[in-house]
């Protein structure tokens, strides 16, 4: 009998201890899917929100030639995605069947070995979806057939699977291919079929090198070629070959050749007498000619040639603008100045980049002209005729630096230096402050950013925009119903920023729009980028899960009336009483 007492209490606390943490569970199961509070009733947003109000979400990864460009003046999406393949048709695309046996498939687990243990492979990084990847992939297949039995390996990664390895290699479109040579990778610049990258690797893979036994021929190619290195070697065959032969292979853009006749050696400046074996570097620029004189071994001819190949002065053209992003050297010093200046100012910049090959790439960009000169000169900020010098360094920073001074020799090699050591200050673009800013949403500036977006007492939600964006201008009317709902909210900001005027280093942008939520009391830290539907429903959870500072969105009065309305007449009626209202401002349909 006791020990049946004993049972029914027991039950008893059980089920108290039930009903009691019952209620706790529940709640924190909701806190932990971020869920909106249970007495919050969004029925009037939604019920105000039109189709036509979402906007398609942006895209991170992009098809290689596809989709909006940031920069609409100039081909690419940005300065460094240069890429030579062309374009696919626009018409409804059939996927082609794809035989690629021969084809290695690398993972996370198996990449670094395998690139370790082959000493040429080609790798696509790809994605199923991208219509550019499926029409590449019969010929890269096809490809790798033919090549097969070769020294090469033709290799595929999907990058959506492989995120890990995407961001490693700094995949941003699709597809992205990449010639690994001794486990160092360049981009491949050719064509996306069979007989192009087979003829391209096919000259990577082989001698390298070609020799030159007479006059006639060093003539030939010393007229016909723009760079040309030569060495002068005390045999064509052994280690000093197999040298020049290696370090030609990672250096696309120059022919190596080789040779033992003095005169040919003569032709091309060499002293005849020279201590063999001796290397020179011959362009068609206004540096002709430069000398090796380090150790005699694969890396450091191909860092010399590396460090000499570019002319002293780029000048910027579309046909040269691979050159200038796409190089192992990334930080440029540009001048911009109409081509009617440009020759008193050109001398001194040309012999100031004597000082720093190798280091830095000097650029001149001739602004008057409309096709691409003008483009770029609005990208950094310059107008004008000039000349006006920056430093930049490079897409992967994208800080810039402004000279201040007249343009002379010791002032640019003064200013170089300085850059080299990080010792300027970076320059953004800004507009003009507003002189009014009390619209629901705020209005960001390069020179405003720090008073509005990185005030520690405020959640920040920012939108970075194009005003030719045509996903920025589907978005706005939502982005402005969002602001008109939450404008009563102190703790909240809903902002917007030209992005193609208006620069800050917190504010990044890999397109427009980009989305940045700034949490208050951790603005030290990367915004949150915002990749939600864009509804005002979604922007709104999305703001209610990650503010620092909690709000809770007032209903409008006529929410509960509409709702009880049934009749054509009383809801007649309830706009009208609607209408009248002094909150008239939650009132306003979304």
């Amino acid at each position: 009998m006791a020990s049946f007492r004993f049972f029914i209490a027991i039950s008893l606390v059980s089920l108290i201890l039930i009903s009691t943490l019952t209620p706790s569970i529940s709640k924190t199961a909701k806190n932990d899917d971020v869920e909106l509070d249970d007495d919050e009733d969004l029925r009037f947003l939604e019920e105000t929100e039109g189709k036509k109000d979402a906007a398609p979400s942006h895209s991170h990864y992009k098809e290689e030639d596809g989709g909006d460009d940031e920069y609409p003046d100039l081909d690419d999406e940005d300065f460094g995605n240069y890429h030579d393949f062309d374009d696919s048709d626009s018409d409804p695309y059939k996927e082609p069947e794809v035989d690629d046996k021969d084809v290695v498939v690398l993972k996370e687990g198996n990449f670094s070995d395998f690139i370790e243990k082959n000493k040429f492979v080609m790798v696509e990084f790809y994605a199923p979806w991208c219509g550019h990847c499926q029409a590449l992939a019969p010929e890269y297949a096809a490809a790798a057939t033919e090549l097969k039995g070769e020294e090469v390996v033709l290799a595929k990664v999907d990058a959506t699977e492989e995120n890990e390895l995407a961001q490693e290699y700094d995949v941003q479109g699709f597809p992205t291919v990449y010639f690994f040579v001794d486990g160092k990778h360049k981009p491949y610049p050719g064509a996306r079929n069979k007989e192009a990258i087979v003829t391209w690797i096919k000259k990577k893979i082989g001698p390298g090198i070609s020799n030159i036994t007479t006059i006639d021929e060093a003539e030939r190619i010393l007229t016909s070629e723009s760079k040309v290195a030569l060495g002068y070697l005390n045999s064509l065959v052994g280690p000093e070959s197999e040298e020049i032969a290696a370090a030609s292979r990672l250096q696309d853009d120059v022919s190596f050749y080789q040779t033992v006749n003095p005169d040919v050696a003569k032709l091309f400046h060499l002293d005849p007498q020279v201590k063999r074996p001796a290397l020179v570097l011959v362009k068609k620029e206004a540096e002709k000619i430069s000398y090796f004189d380090g150790q005699f071994v694969k890396t450091a001819i191909s860092e010399f040639v590396f460090s000499n190949k570019l002319p002293l002065i780029t000048i910027f053209t579309r046909e040269s603008a691979p050159s200038i992003f796409e190089s192992d050297i990334k930080k440029q010093i540009l001048m911009f100045a109409a081509s009617n200046i440009s020759e008193k100012y050109l001398p001194s910049f040309q012999e100031a980049a004597k000082s720093f090959k190798g280091k830095l790439i000097f650029v001149y960009v001739q602004v008057d002209n409309e096709d691409f000169g003008r483009p770029v000169a609005d990208y950094f900020g310059v107008s004008g005729d000039g000349p006006k010098l920056l430093a930049y360094t490079g897409n992967d920073d994208a800080r810039k630096f402004v000279f201040d001074g007249e343009v002379t020799l010791d002032k640019i090699k003064a200013f170089g230096e300085d850059f080299l050591e990080d010792r300027l200050k970076p320059f953004y673009k800004s507009d003009p402050i507003p002189e009014t800013n009390d619209g629901d949403v705020k209005v960001v500036v390069g020179n405003n950013f720090d008073e509005i977006v990185l005030d520690e007492s405020k959640d920040v939600l920012l939108e970075i925009y194009a005003p030719w964006c045509g996903h920025c201008q589907a978005l706005e009317l939502t982005y402005n119903k969002l602001a008109k709902h939450l404008r009563g909210i102190d703790s909240l900001v809903i902002a917007k920023m030209d992005g193609t005027t208006n620069e800050h280093p917190r504010a990044k942008s890999d397109g427009f729009p980009t989305i940045l939520f700034f949490p208050a009391g951790n603005k030290s830290f990367d915004p949150i980028t915002v990749d939600t539907d864009r509804t005002v429903v979604a922007f709104y959870k999305f703001l209610k899960k990650h503010a620092s500072i909690p709000f809770k969105l007032q209903k409008p009065v006529s929410a509960p009336k509409a709702e009880a309305a049934s009749t054509p007449e009383a809801k007649g009626e309830e706009s009208k009483e609607s209408d009248k209202s002094s909150n008239g401002g939650l009132k306003d349909e979304l």
